[in-house]
């Protein structure tokens, strides 16, 4: 006699089902446009981008960017707002950015918020570029737990439900794309399965469930005994179940998801050093990355100059790839711009990246012509009211590392934003 066929929450015409996936987890400046890029090259089945909150990408302006063929949603920063002198070429901010045409059906958008009206006003602002969006419940940082987002969410689980309900009436119906949420472990298995039971009640497709606990951190070694549990029970419901939490390459995501019952599995700090962790054994998987690290970076910076990627969110990317005893580490954090870094590692020779790089030195405005002195004297003179030390403490809050995901915007309003029909050229903006 056959078995019954398992139960399953059907997949969305424009979703995708998590079931047999390798993927790049949502990590904050590693999950930026060139770092997701490389990873599906790679063999990353989908990516994650990096948490972005409800409040920064509401409000936004969705555009297409010619020279890079991207979506890209972009506001003005609050700070210029209130006082223009800071920028008085009026750049915006890119908040989001997207590859329509290599991440289409591959990208999973992931808000933090702790607001069901919030969480669909923006949800859908995005739907419609991307495969799924994805609820982080799991983030211990203070950035997103003081808001009540993130892990904070896992302490009001009916409040958790209510947003992915919403989520799901709202905008997965409407958009057919599916809705997930990512959580961490409660300290009792019960507790998590309790949980987990309440969740995969919402009308979810998709849990990852990291397996540490809020106050745990990734140097600790994760914690896999609650593992088979959690995917019994999404399995009961029909939901796709993923593992997240200490794996290092594609072929031990496939024999871990066999021996804890688990759907698919997330890749996130091996994936920083060593995107091409992705690779399958057979196509050299990551094994040579001690050696051949130089090609894997080589064609991340051909990724961030086609983007044109924010000059600070590569330099760190280089940082995380660059092997810190090589000789060019040292002059790769020496670099002010593309053209440097391409000097440093030795890459002139390769055709056309120079000319390219001097191009996107030139759009990007670096390294900066206007020294820190003389902006300082410039915002004091125009700006009288407030101090010089606030005004640039509120500019490097929107621009600096990966506080550019998390602008102040309390001052603008919270309605739902119509997306233009038409994609215009996009305005100057900023990195």
């Amino acid at each position: 006699m056959a078995l019954p066929e398992a139960k399953r929450v059907p997949i969305p015409k424009n979703g995708v089902d998590y079931r047999g996936k390798v993927v790049l987890a949502p990590m904050v400046r590693s999950g930026e446009l060139p770092s997701r890029l490389l990873a599906l090259q790679y063999g990353a089945d989908l990516v994650w981008g990096p948490e972005t909150i409800d409040r920064a990408i509401i409000g936004t302006t969705r555009r297409h960017n010619p020279h890079t063929n991207t979506i890209e949603f972009s506001r003005l920063p609050t700070s210029k707002i209130k006082n223009p002198t800071l920028d008085p070429s009026n750049r915006e901010s890119i908040i989001y950015r997207i590859h329509p045409e290599l991440e289409k059906g591959k990208l999973i958008y992931q808000v933090g918020t702790a607001n069901p009206d919030l969480a669909v006003q923006a949800g859908r602002i995005v739907a419609p570029d991307v495969a799924g969006i994805d609820v982080n419940a799991g983030c211990p940082k203070p950035f997103s737990t003081a808001g009540g987002m993130g892990a904070a969410l896992l302490k009001t689980p009916d409040l958790l439900c209510d947003i992915l309900r919403n989520l799901v009436e709202k905008v997965g119906k409407e958009f057919e794309i599916g809705i997930s949420v990512k959580i961490r472990l409660l300290d009792k298995p019960e507790d998590t399965e309790a949980l987990v039971r309440k969740l995969v009640s919402t009308g979810i497709t998709g849990l990852t469930i990291h397996c540490r606990t809020t106050p745990m951190r990734p140097r600790e070694r994760a914690i896999r005994a609650q593992l088979k549990m959690v995917g019994n029970v999404c399995r009961e419901a029909g939901v796709a179940c993923v593992m997240n939490g200490d794996v290092t390459s594609r072929n031990e995501a496939f024999r871990l998801m066999q021996e804890y019952g688990v759907d698919g599995a997330m890749i996130a700090t091996e994936a920083e050093k060593n995107p091409s962790c992705f690779r399958p054994n057979a196509e050299g998987g990551p094994h040579e990355w001690r050696s051949q690290w130089k090609k894997v970076v080589l064609e991340y910076i051909r990724f961030a100059l086609q983007v044109q990627n924010r000059w600070g969110n590569t330099k760190y990317l280089l940082g995380q790839m660059i092997p810190g005893k090589d000789r060019c580490y040292a002059e790769m954090n020496r670099s002010k711009c593309y053209q440097d870094v391409i000097k440093a590692l030795g890459m002139e020779d390769e055709e056309g990246f120079i000319e390219q790089a001097k191009a996107v030195d030139e759009r990007l405005g670096i390294p900066p012509q206007e020294t820190r002195a003389t902006k300082r004297a410039r915002v004091k003179e125009k700006s009288p009211k407030d101090t010089v030390a606030e005004q640039l403490k509120k500019e490097v809050k929107i621009h600096d590392g990966p506080d550019t995901k998390r602008v102040k915007v309390n001052e603008l309003p919270v309605e739902p934003q119509l997306l233009p029909q038409e994609m215009g050229v996009s305005a100057p903006l900023s990195v």
